[in-house]
Formats: C-alpha cells, sequence, structure tokens
C-alpha cells in the first residue's frame, strides 16, 4: 500500500506566503485609473519592478555573501525546498511572471489578473491536496493534485471572478463556458508537466504559466465569445 506524506507546518507557511502574492494581481488591475484616479497607468510595473530587482538583488547575494545566505536561511530556510536552497526561489519566479504580465498584458489587466491569481491558487491546492491524498503518481506530481488544480481553477472562472468589482466589464460580465473548460485544462496540464529545454535546465512554471495562461484567454475569447 502507497502511504500517503503528511502536509508539514512548513509547507502550510509557504503556501499561505505564495498566497500573499495575490497582491500582486490585484495591483495590476487596480492600482490605475479609473480605480485610482492620478495615478499613472504604469503604477504596478514600476512597483513589481522594484520588487522584483530588490528579490534578484537579495538571491543574488545570498549565494556570494555567506552572512546573507545565513540570514536568509534563519527567516526563509524552513519554509525552501530542496532545489530553493540552492538556486532561486519560487517568489522570486512568480513577481517575475507578474511583471512580465503588466507589460505583455498592459492594456488588457483583467487578464494578468486572472492568469496570476488563478495559477497561485490553483498552484497551492495542487501542492497540499498531492502531498495530502495523493495516491496515483504521474512523475514527480499526483492526479488527486491535478484534479485539485482542475477543480479550482473552474471553480475561479464560474463563481470567482464574476463578482470580482470590474474585472470583466470588457468581457460584458461573462466568461464563455468553453474558455473556462479549455483554460483550466491547460493551466492543469502545465502545472503537472515540467517545461525542459535540455536535459539539465527546466523553466520553473511560476515563471510561465501565468504568462501562457495569459495568451491563451487572449486566444480563445474572440472564438468563443460569439
Amino acid at each position: 500500500m502507497r502511504h500517503q506524506l503528511s502536509i508539514t507546518k512548513e509547507e502550510v507557511n509557504r503556501k499561505l506566503l505564495h498566497l500573499a502574492a495575490l497582491l500582486m494581481p490585484v495591483g495590476i488591475f487596480y492600482l490605475r485609473p479609473p480605480w485610482f484616479q492620478g495615478l499613472p497607468q504604469y503604477t504596478a510595473i514600476v512597483f513589481l519592478l522594484v520588487l522584483f530587482l530588490s528579490s534578484a538583488i537579495v538571491e543574488t547575494l545570498r549565494f556570494q555573501i555567506p552572512v546573507v545566505q545565513k540570514i536568509f536561511r534563519r527567516i526563509f530556510g524552513c519554509m525552501l525546498r530542496q532545489d530553493e536552497k540552492a538556486g532561486i526561489t519560487g517568489s522570486t519566479y512568480i513577481i517575475c511572471a507578474s511583471l512580465i504580465c503588466s507589460i505583455v498584458f498592459y492594456s488588457q489587466p483583467h487578464i494578468s489578473f486572472m492568469s496570476l491569481s488563478i495559477f497561485i491558487l490553483a498552484d497551492a491546492a495542487a501542492a497540499l491536496i498531492g502531498i495530502s491524498m495523493g495516491r496515483i503518481k504521474i512523475g514527480c506530481k499526483s492526479l488527486e493534485g491535478s484534479m485539485a488544480c482542475l477543480f479550482l481553477c473552474i471553480f475561479m472562472f464560474y463563481l470567482v471572478f464574476p463578482a470580482v468589482p470590474g474585472l470583466l466589464d470588457v468581457w460584458n460580465k461573462e466568461i464563455p463556458t468553453p474558455l473556462i473548460f479549455i483554460t483550466s485544462l491547460c493551466i492543469t496540464l502545465l502545472e503537472l508537466v515540467p517545461m525542459k529545454i535540455t536535459h539539465h535546465f527546466k523553466i520553473n512554471d511560476n515563471l510561465f504559466v501565468p504568462v501562457i495562461t495569459g495568451f491563451v484567454m487572449i486566444w480563445l475569447y474572440p472564438i468563443f465569445a460569439g
């Protein structure tokens, strides 16, 4: 019999920290007119650029200066996965993805909001369910975790996003059903299958999944909007 793994306090804390990343899509969508009159459209981009540069500097210094590494591990060490102890953390990748989305989807902030927030929540659900209930393994992930990701995506598209003030105004307050299922499946598969460039190099899913998801929605909407 395959034993389930228990969710550690560290993993829960890690996911709670990642949930704080929801402030980034919220900022991308709301830190601009008409929500904040007087703020330039690029306000969120500036904040994210400063945040990314700060994170990149800390990441660089912790590998070059032992004292910085010691302080960093004292604060965040209990939440780091094994590959993050010797590499870039997932938080830096998601900050970078938010910055990319804020630039690429500059004129469509609702796309950035949906693609980033749904990935942050779906990734957390997949990890927690996969660790606690995962029995059927698919590579290093689990079928149960992937199903949790899929269902949460559908839930977000159907019930959460339509309730967010102003989010779907440009889409006539409605998300086409085919777009919901295709995009949810796309996110699930992207989260499940690692994107490898070479045998030793792969792109972190925190970086590429939100960006690809945004392009998928932009491509699908005109097809199914009627």
